[in-house]
This record gives structure tokens, sequence and C-alpha cells, in this order.
């Protein structure tokens, strides 16, 4: 019999030691064997402060020899009270995809190095949550600080709240209750934020739970494609391949995600991730089909709920707030008939649908049903061609350098949303296309400096929705062209 492996990651003052008491105390109740070991950091952020425990999953015959340290891939279950935490213990190796359940928070408390940096010396916040969701076997992430504040205790009870709807210790919840009522500190408080940790931790693996199923429905009747992806793509790639592949299924249909892997053939395999990644969310564009999917979908419904906390008896009411113009109707059109309402004067008006009424319902299922008739669209057509456009820059950029297609590749960054959003970022990454892109792919910018150029570009665009460092930074980009043409 094994012990259940238990690794805290917490900053001074958020309570990992009271916390760590807490499941001590819990275990004894229970009956059960535990030990534990407290390593505090040299300060708030310039150190780790850890909890190291041991429980043994029942009463055994003998009394076991527990570790006082963690081994790097035998932690069971993690616990960080802050998301660099979390980042922390997955670099350090003990949060590992086939064993680990990782508990945290998703709010960020900025490190002495983040804070000392002259510029935004802050860790990318979206890196941290994918790092986290691929190194982990199971994950419960939400904001404890925030959950903590509303409840009006503290994140450490929060968190003991997540730890014990988890399902990984054997531990009942009102063992977890009688050691904060024994703990004497604050106990009202404690005991709400700790139910409500406990509650919001349900949600979040419901929600995972559905979120299982529905990648397995997806994967059906696409097993072969799955085959297809492991039989010709490198292992450190396949993730995001096969969610590619289960994305599009859902999203239009097994021939649709035929197509996602046709265009990874002949990318190399030192950027087949990054193009991917990209590519997947390309090709399932925002359309208004696509929108009454998402808002008709039964996990929208249940976020919904959580997020303002309603409870089971308790009626909800959703009213959707559309404003359709010319552009998304013509977007569902076949292309002539689209060409035709553009040309046409602008308009746009307002609709109010309640999607919790069977009449609201029924109008955006009705919507979202006409995913068979996407590939007829005049969006559907416009898409297609662009993509291939990318694609193509991305072949012809590897002959002469891998950086530059790897960022032509994360250009497709810009091109995102729809109507005025989907607009601006098309029009800047066509910019950027005609400007850097076909000068480089024709031999008139060296591929060093034109890597370098795109990637500035893209994040002139990104940091600036009027386009006016965009602008300066093509024309920085295009004096240099001159200047080299010239040489």
């Amino acid at each position: 019999m094994k012990p259940i492996t238990i690794l805290i990651g917490a900053l001074g003052g958020d309570g990992g030691g009271v916390l760590c008491d807490w499941i001590i105390s819990a275990a004894h109740s229970q009956g059960l064997g535990v030990q534990a070991t407290q390593i505090p950091g040299v300060a708030q952020r310039t150190g780790a402060t850890t909890y190291y425990l041991e429980v043994m999953p029942a009463r055994g015959p003998r009394e076991a020899v527990l570790a006082l340290n963690p081994a790097i891939g035998e932690v069971d279950v993690a616990l960080a009270t802050e998301l660099l935490e979390a980042g922390r213990m997955i670099f350090n190796g003990f949060v590992t995809p086939d064993r680990t359940t990782l508990i945290a928070s998703t709010h960020r408390v900025l490190a002495i190095s983040e804070r000392a940096a002259m510029g935004d010396g802050g860790f990318d916040v979206g890196r941290l949550l994918r790092a986290v969701k691929e190194r982990s076997k199971a994950q419960i992430l939400f904001d404890m600080d925030q959950a903590a504040e509303e409840s009006g205790g503290v994140i450490n009870a929060v968190l003991l709240g997540a730890l014990a709807s988890s399902g990984t210790l054997p531990i009942a919840d009102a063992a977890f209750e009688l050691a904060i009522r024994e703990s004497a500190k604050a106990v009202d408080t404690n005991l709400a934020a700790f139910a409500f940790g406990r509650g919001h931790a349900r949600g979040e693996l419901e929600q995972a739970v559905r979120e299982h199923h529905k990648r397995q429905t997806a994967a059906q009747g696409s097993e072969d494609l799955i085959g297809r992806a492991r039989a010709s793509f490198p292992a450190a790639c396949l993730d995001v391949v096969e969610e590619g592949v289960r994305r599009l299924v859902t999203y239009q249909d097994r021939r649709y995600a035929a197509l996602f892997l046709d265009r990874l053939d002949g990318i190399d395999a030192a950027i087949v991730r990054e193009v991917a990644r990209h590519l997947a969310v390309r090709m399932s564009f925002e359309d208004v089909i696509r929108v009454a999917q998402a808002k008709t979908a039964r996990e929208r419904l249940s976020r919904v709920r959580a997020e303002v906390r309603a409870k089971p008896h308790e009626p909800l009411e959703i009213t959707e707030h559309f404003k359709p113009g010319n552009e998304e109707i013509a977007a569902v059109l076949p292309p002539s008939a689209a060409r035709w309402l553009l040309a046409r004067r602008p308009f746009h008006f307002s609709m109010h649908v309640r999607s919790t009424t069977i009449w609201g319902f029924a109008r955006l299922r009705l919507l979202a049903g006409l995913r068979w008739w996407r590939p007829h669209t005049w969006r559907y057509a416009e898409e297609q061609a662009e993509i291939e456009r990318w694609l193509g820059q991305i072949r012809a950029a590897q002959a002469l350098s891998l950086d530059l297609a790897r960022e032509i590749a994360e250009s497709a960054r810009l091109i995102k949303g729809y109507g005025d959003t989907y607009k601006r970022g098309l029009a800047n990454y066509r910019r950027i296309a005609d400007e850097i892109i076909a000068p480089a792919l024709a031999g008139r910018l060296p591929a060093a400096k034109a890597a370098d150029a795109v990637a500035n570009a893209r994040v002139a665009a990104l940091a600036d929705p009027d386009g006016d460092a965009l602008d300066r930074t093509l024309a920085a980009i295009g004096t240099a062209t001159l200047r080299h043409a010239a040489e």
C-alpha cells in the first residue's frame, strides 16, 4: 500500500502552514497515517515556500515508513496558492501528466524578477496555463483569491475546499470541517470559504467531465484520422494535432478534419506544432453559425449558472444581444449573392434573443444547424483562400529560414473574431504580408532580418488597435529594405 503524496506551493501570508495542519488534523481524525515536512521560503517571492505530506489511504497492519521530501515524478496532488507557484512545481518536475492532479489559483502575484524588469517583465499567463493543462493529469483551476474575498475567508480555506472536492484523498468533508473548527481561528469565515471552494471545484470537475465526454464524442468516427496523425507527425506535436482533428470534426465534419491533416503535409517537423495550432484555429473561424453553436451549448448554460451562483431550483434568464448587418448576413450567403449585398449601402439592426426561452433557443439552434451549409458560403470561400495563401508563404519560407516560417505562422494571431475585429486583424496581416513577407520571399530582404521584422510588426499590430504603431514599424522596415537593396 503506497501513500498519497501531496505537495503544496504557497506564498508567505497565504497560510500554507495552516493548510498543511488542517490536512494533518483531518487525516488523524480518520485514523490515517500522515507525515509532513514544512520548508519556509526566504521571503514572499524570493524562495519557494513548500509543504510536503504523505497520507496512507487506509489503516495498515503496521506503521508505514513515510518520506520527508517529494520525489520528481511521484507527486499525486499538487496545490498552489498562485499560478506561478504551479509553474514552479511543473518546472521542477514534480507535476506529471500521468499522475498529478493539480489544484491551483489562477490569480497572479508578481515575482521579484517581474517587478524589477525595466519593461514588461511579467510571465506569459497563457503559456503558464498551457503548461498547467498539458503537464498535469487533471486540473482544478479558478481564481481562489477572488473566491476568498467574496466568501469572506482566506485562500487556504478555499484551496482546502477544492482539495476536498477533488476526490484524491479518502477523507470526508466533515473531517476537514472539524479540522477548521479545532483550529479555533476565524472558524465561521474559514468554513464559508471552505464551502465556497468545495462547491466551485465541483462545478469545475463537472465541466471537465462534460469536456471529456465532448472530446470522446468528437473522436468517434475519426479514429482513422487520429491514427493517420500519429503515423505522420512527431510525438512532440501530437497533442496539438489530435486536438485540431477533434476540434474540426465538432466544428464541421471529419472531411474537414482530413483537410486539416492534408494541409500539414509538407510542413517542417520543427514548426509543425505551431502551424497546427494556428491552422486549427483559423479553420474553425467565427461565423454566425459558430456563434449560435456556442450560445446553445449545454456547457455554456452550466457555466453561466455557476458564474451567477444560481441554485438548481432558481430560474435563470439569458438575453443575447446581436447587431447583424449586411456583412454578417453576407457571410452565410453564396459568394455571388454576398458580393451583391456587400455592394449595397451598409446597414445594421439590433436583436435581443432570450436563449432560455423555447422560441429564442429554437431560433439559435436553427441557425446552428446550418453547419452543413457552411462550405457553400462566401465567408468559407474567403477564409480558405486566405489560409492557403498563409500556408503557401510558410512553405516558401521554410526553404529560406525556419525562423521566418515560424514568424509567418505566428502572425495568424492577428486574424481572429468576426466583424470589425476580424477586418482590422486581416488588414494588418495583409500589410505585413505585402510589405515584409513578399519582399523576403522574393530575396529583396535577408531572411534573418525578415523574421525579426515580421515579429516586430506583429507585436506592433497587437499592441495598437488603431494601427499607428504598425505604421511606424512598417515605415522603419521599409527604409531598411530600401537601404539593403541599394547596397
